[in-house]
This record gives C-alpha cells, sequence and structure tokens, in this order.
C-alpha cells in the first residue's frame, strides 16, 4: 500500500504553469561609478568573510546583513546596499555574482516551495504595506529563488540565500519543502544536473519527488 501524503493533494502542475514565464531576477546597473563601487564593496566583503574557506561555502554573511523582506523592482546595485531587508531576488542575486567572483559555476536557479496558508497570508500582508507585488504567492505555495552551484562536473547543490543554506534534496513537501525546481542556464548548456537522486534539465521545471517514489508508485499500480 502507498502512504499518502498532503503534497498528493497539491497541484503542481498548475504552480508551475502559473510561475513558467517567471524570469530569474538580476540586479540592474547604472553603468556608472554608484553601482560599480556598491558591487566592488559586496565583493570585497565576500571576500573577507569567505577568509580561506572553500569557494562553494555559501555566503551566509549576506543573510546576516539584510533581513529577508519586500524589495521594490528594479533595484540597483547602489540601492541594494543600502537596503535592510531585501527580497529573495535581490538576495539571490547578489549570491550569484558573489559565488561567480570566487570563480565558482553558478546558476540562478528558481524553486516552488510549500509552507501554509498561515504563513503565506502574514507574508501577503508584509509585501502589500510596502506597496510590493505578490504575484510570488499562491496559497500555501510559493514562488522562491537562490543558486545552483556546480560543486563537481554536472552534481549542483542548492542555495537559498534567504535562508542562509544549502536545500535538502530529500525534503519533499511540508513545511518549506521544495515542489519543483528550475535551473536558469544559458541556452547552449547541454548538461543533465544532478542534484541529490533528481536529474534536472537546465531551463526546464522538474518536479522533485521522494526518494523511490517512481518504484512506489510502480510496486502500487
Amino acid at each position: 500500500m502507498i502512504e499518502i501524503n498532503e503534497t498528493d493533494f497539491i497541484n503542481v502542475s498548475a504552480a508551475i504553469e502559473r510561475w513558467q514565464q517567471f524570469p530569474a531576477s538580476g540586479l540592474s546597473h547604472h553603468d556608472q561609478r554608484c553601482c560599480r563601487v556598491a558591487r566592488e564593496w559586496v565583493l570585497a566583503m565576500d571576500c573577507s568573510q569567505l577568509a580561506g574557506a572553500p569557494a562553494v561555502t555559501g555566503p551566509r554573511w549576506l543573510r546576516h546583513k539584510y533581513t529577508w523582506g519586500p524589495s521594490r523592482w528594479p533595484i540597483y546595485w547602489c540601492e541594494a546596499v543600502k537596503e535592510k531587508k531585501l527580497d529573495c531576488g535581490a538576495l539571490a542575486a547578489l549570491a550569484h555574482e558573489v559565488f561567480t567572483a570566487r570563480g565558482v559555476e553558478s546558476f540562478p536557479a528558481q524553486f516552488i516551495q510549500q509552507f501554509s496558508a498561515e504563513a503565506t497570508c502574514h507574508w501577503n500582508k508584509q509585501w502589500e504595506e510596502k506597496e510590493c507585488t505578490v504575484n510570488w504567492i499562491d496559497d500555501e505555495l510559493i514562488y522562491h529563488e537562490g543558486c545552483a552551484v556546480v560543486v563537481k562536473d554536472r552534481e549542483i547543490k542548492l542555495w537559498d540565500a534567504s535562508a542562509g543554506w544549502w536545500l535538502n534534496p530529500r525534503q519533499v513537501g511540508g513545511y518549506g519543502g521544495l515542489l519543483a525546481v528550475r535551473v536558469c542556464a544559458p541556452a547552449a548548456e547541454s548538461r543533465l544536473f544532478a542534484w541529490g537522486h533528481h536529474t534536472i534539465a537546465p531551463n526546464q521545471w522538474r518536479r522533485a519527488e521522494r526518494v523511490g517514489e517512481d518504484a512506489a508508485l510502480k510496486a502500487g499500480a
């Protein structure tokens, strides 16, 4: 008998369709000294915080400097560094720039995660109070952003810059669980990325599955 999980009743396909056309976020640049200095400051700060640790170390200092919260878009480098709160798109964009500057292969990553209706209602009010768009919330599901970092050949790790941790490929569904992921790579990228037991094609939404889910479904067919 297959154990029924609450995530089985969530229409992940509908959520993917809802956010299918969402582009990964990026910081804007004025092409002037203000943004050049701001970017150089971020990279210099990261270098000092890394302090000789491996280049693939997650830049947790960003989460310590910035509280996760509403951001108005577009946002420029010179504006972002002055903020006290940044949303997931801005934090992910900063983390991507940091990883790339370290010489680490990094791609923007998009997530669909499950929380609770109470949590998303609270976040919705926060964003509305700041007159920021809330098209990233759909009932108990949210659209979220992070980074896909290549650690070996085609093996990747997913960095959640808003939380300051690596996502667990075994945590599917449940509060904070990942339901789907998309790695945003150049069109010429042909590798199939491996994240835990998941195989992820670039630029395509991949629904997350529990370990052994396919085998269990076949056994119960």
